[in-house]
């Protein structure tokens, strides 16, 4: 969504970005994360996304946000890149990744070289999942959970350490060939560090479930996930998590 408003001379944008769409009959149900900003970089280039709609023979160059289906492959593949490079160098190197599914085969085996390469991965894939993790020699630094519960996860969130300069993105886009190439979708940076926090806060509960959340392994035994930690069951400890600390 991207409202124009003119005070005199002067045009300025406001903006709305989410990983979800407005639908009345799936949003009691649907849980996502949506930005409202009024950062002028992002929403210019939202502005070009609009304007691929209209006249799709305008393809532009993207600097803030990663666009399929002309630029999301090779941008994401780059920034993977970018991680397995500060292994190398000796930095930390660690990715997480939230998806309702993953099924793109080029990047399942860009995670694979990232994990021999001493990446560290985290996963947290509500459906479908092409990849194999924890496999000796193939996959051991690629942990994937999954989440079924009341609502729908339905967010997606790139999370990229960055040799500790983390970039955070939203998005539309699952790591399907479908939403990467032959559909327009969006992801969306994060600047702002409280946001940034809040969206780490919410991957860590969901990664600690312990109540709906199941550990993929490469058995396909996909067990629930039971210890004796502090019982989390996500989707309402986020619910929690929001409600105390954004009144």
């Amino acid at each position: 969504c991207l409202i124009e408003r003119f005070k005199g001379n002067k045009k300025r944008y406001y903006g709305f970005v989410s990983t979800g769409n407005f639908n009345e009959s799936t949003a009691k149900i649907y849980s996502d994360f949506t930005l409202f900003t009024s950062n002028q970089k992002i929403l210019k280039e939202v502005h070009k996304v609009f304007d691929f709609l209209k006249a799709n023979y305008k393809i532009y160059d993207y600097k803030h946000l990663i666009v399929s289906p002309h630029q999301t492959s090779n941008k994401l593949l780059e920034l993977i890149d970018n991680e397995i490079l500060n292994v190398k160098k000796g930095l930390k190197g660690h990715i997480i990744l939230k998806l309702n599914s993953f099924t793109s085969y080029k990047f399942v085996d860009k995670l694979y070289e990232a994990s021999k390469s001493g990446v560290k991965i985290k996963l947290l894939i509500r459906g479908i999942c092409c990849l194999i993790p924890d496999k000796i020699g193939l996959s051991e630094n690629i942990e994937v959970k999954s989440v079924v519960d009341k609502y729908l996860e339905h967010s997606r969130v790139y999370v990229f350490e960055n040799a500790g300069d983390m970039k955070i993105y939203i998005s539309s886009a699952d790591l399907m060939t479908r939403n990467i190439e032959k559909r327009v979708e969006v992801a969306c940076p994060i600047y702002q560090d409280d946001l940034k926090n809040q969206i780490l806060e919410t991957l860590y509960i969901n990664d600690n479930d312990n109540v709906k959340s199941r550990l993929i392994n490469h058995n396909s035994q996909n067990e629930f996930i039971i210890n004796s930690k502090k019982i989390i069951r996500s989707q309402l400890d986020t619910y929690s998590y929001f409600k105390n600390n954004l009144d």
